[in-house]
């Protein structure tokens, strides 16, 4: 009977071990090799950070698609001369938000890490947060779909990151599509409820900024069709409970002088480049106010991000 049961434990002990290592070795292989497209990269323009030249990013942003349509990278550097980078992909979940800091994090060191509040309300569901710890330690179930582009160079190339961003994984649009919200951040004493996993997350994302000596700053971008008081007053009491800096720029429009008609490209759920700017004016003027970050427009090590704003702007006039 004993005997029996070891051999059991040994051959389930046995067949665990090959398992683990075909799916690190599939996890290496199904890997991109570069942050394209063409080599099965999955979110290209968020990913495009894994090609900036290692510590050369000042601040990080988090978010879904408020954040990549509202914060311009090249906008703070033409004005300022801080480097950063909008990590953000549609319908962000935080767990994902947690993926992207700490992939950041590996060739980066950050002194700012913004995340864009709208997807702290969004559901999630416990097993999506398992399935992303998964696909972070076995990244085949994440690129299970390149099965069918998988070359040869696959299975021997090593991982080199070489394309680069010249919006820096900001989405522009110049499309206009009004919208007539005026009183959409009408005062009440309702709360948003946050589910208690966002909680966690952004404790989790909270702490490991400070671990990794980075400030953290939540921020609520301008949205007439997404956000209202009562979501504000929900982080508002997160930013006091976690001790985190909190901006709602829904508040400052005196100073941003937001223009729903002519400022969103989709009716008020997201700003246009118009907005975009105004917006991105503004949130550089209180980074420059309230961190402490090197204007390096005239350093020669930055020499590329001066190339990319002429790109930039010539594409955006």
């Amino acid at each position: 009977m004993i005997g029996n049961f070891f051999k059991k434990t040994a051959s389930s002990i046995a067949f665990l071990l090959i398992f683990v290592i075909l799916l690190i070795i599939s996890s290496y292989i199904f890997t991109p090799k570069n942050n394209l497209k063409e080599f099965g990269m999955n979110d290209v323009s968020a990913n495009g950070i894994l090609g900036e030249k290692e510590n050369t990013i000042d601040i990080l942003v988090l978010g879904d698609s408020e954040a990549y349509s509202s914060v311009s990278p090249m906008q703070i550097w033409k004005d300022f001369g801080y480097t950063s980078y909008v990590c953000a992909t549609s319908a962000q979940y935080l767990s994902y938000s947690e993926t992207l800091l700490k992939q950041a994090f590996q060739k980066q060191k950050p002194k700012l890490v913004i995340l864009e509040t709208y997807n702290i309300y969004r559901k999630m569901k416990f097993e999506n947060s398992i399935m992303t710890k998964i696909e972070n330690y076995f990244s085949v179930f994440k690129y299970h779909d390149r099965w069918k582009n998988i070359r040869e160079n696959d299975l021997w190339d090593n991982v080199e990151y070489t394309w680069t961003d010249d919006f820096k994984g900001y989405h522009f649009s110049d499309n206009v599509d009004k919208a007539n919200r005026p009183n959409y951040m009408k005062k009440t004493d309702e709360v948003g409820i946050i589910p208690s996993i966002n909680k966690s997350y952004v404790k989790s994302i909270s702490d490991f900024c400070h671990e990794n000596g980075a400030d953290f700053l939540l921020v609520s971008t301008p949205s007439c069709k997404n956000w209202n008081y009562k979501y504000h007053n929900g982080i508002e009491l997160l930013a006091q409970e976690l001790d985190i800096q909190y901006i709602d720029l829904n508040l400052c429009n005196s100073e941003i002088a937001i223009d729903w008609s002519k400022d969103t490209k989709d009716k008020g759920d997201h700003l246009n480049h118009s907005g975009a700017v105004k917006m991105t004016r503004y949130l550089g003027k209180y980074i420059d106010k309230n961190y402490s970050l090197t204007d390096n427009r005239k350093n020669e090590e930055y020499s590329k991000w001066n190339e990319a704003l002429e790109r930039y702007l010539n594409k955006v006039k």
